[in-house]
């Protein structure tokens, strides 16, 4: 479990590379122990043979290297962490679970078996993929992990009726503490996502300013090329895709939504949030291209207004938060 501890830290730093922890021990005692801190920076078991010191070297041979996913076996920012782990030659090295990367997806381990060092692999492997479900859910659906985000008012509804041009504003649901955690979510994840509604009514900047993390990828729907370069979306905060010529989402939504996903995987994007209006979410729901949804009951009533999206499962949890309901729903596709 303290390889996941060590890993984690790494959650709002290292996309789009997976969160990596590793620990070195040796009767009973941990000698070293590091995690992948940084994008581009050196990975999880060189910070951990780095930390063993000098007094400790020679119980290398003898120790256990516990590491949450496969050492890597080639040589991209930096060298090869499987041909490390052979150099300093544990006795043992414990694997949490392999990595579907195709320039990995095995080679780092036949490597540490073939210089003879005894390999167990699979150790809490559920609790090492959800750790970098994001990671996984490129990797091995070649999409981005998609998380659904709103707020909904006490009888049903995410919003008062609004059009562009009038000066109604909208609905404050969210509390200064649920503000936080989106901001936490944006920090944890790489891009946002709005439809063109939301990105006129509402003329969000969709930064990370009240958590400590880099600003995600800004996405907006549309297709009919309403968002004027005024808009808070095209300032150079943080970089912006706007997503023009796709399929209606009333009519085509899943080939929408196809064209949107791909396009984030070609860059490398592994998670995405969508932040939208009603018609934008319920097109991800109906359609089932989703992973997780997070829905802000607040205690505020509208009475009538835009409905909140439905979504027809139970949920995975419900916990309170400063008078507020917090219900995660999980769907399996």
């Amino acid at each position: 479990m303290r390889c996941l501890t060590l890993a984690a830290k790494g959650i709002r730093s290292v996309a789009p590379n997976p969160m990596v922890g590793a620990v070195l021990v040796c009767d009973g005692r941990i000698i070293g122990e590091g995690w992948h801190r940084r994008y581009g920076e050196a990975h999880a078991e060189v910070n951990c043979f780095a930390s063993v010191k000098a007094k400790d070297e020679a119980l290398i041979p003898h120790a256990t290297l516990y590491v949450s996913l496969e050492p890597c076996s080639h040589y991209g920012k930096t060298p090869p962490c499987a041909k490390l782990v052979v150099s300093k030659h544990p006795k043992r090295v414990v694997v949490g679970m392999g990595d579907p990367n195709p320039l990995v997806a095995g080679k780092g381990i036949d490597i540490i078996k073939q210089a003879g060092i005894e390999v167990v692999c699979g150790v809490l492997e559920q609790q090492c993929r959800e750790l970098n479900k994001r990671f996984l859910c490129l990797q091995e659906k070649h999409r981005p992990y998609i998380t659904l985000k709103w707020a909904q008012s006490a009888d049903g509804f995410i919003d008062a009726k609004r059009h562009q041009g009038e000066p109604k504003t909208p609905v404050v649901i969210s509390n200064s503490v649920s503000k936080i955690t989106v901001h936490k979510m944006r920090a944890e994840n790489m891009a946002i996502l709005v439809g063109a509604n939301t990105a006129l009514l509402d003329n969000p900047r969709l930064l990370t300013t009240r958590w400590t993390g880099n600003n995600p990828l800004r996405c907006a729907i549309d297709s009919k090329g309403v968002i004027p370069d005024s808009a808070h979306l095209m300032s150079n905060e943080a970089e912006t895709i706007i997503f023009h010529d796709l399929p209606d989402l009333r009519t085509n939504a899943a080939k929408a939504w196809e064209t949107i996903y791909n396009e984030l995987a070609g860059k490398g994007i592994h998670s995405l949030i969508i932040e939208g209006g009603a018609v934008t979410l319920q097109s991800v729901i109906d359609c089932g291209m989703w992973d997780e949804a997070q829905v802000e009951v607040g205690t505020t009533t509208i009475g009538k207004g835009v409905k909140a999206p439905k979504i027809g499962l139970l949920p995975q949890s419900v916990k309170r938060l400063f008078n507020h309901t917090i219900i995660e729903y999980l769907h399996q596709e």
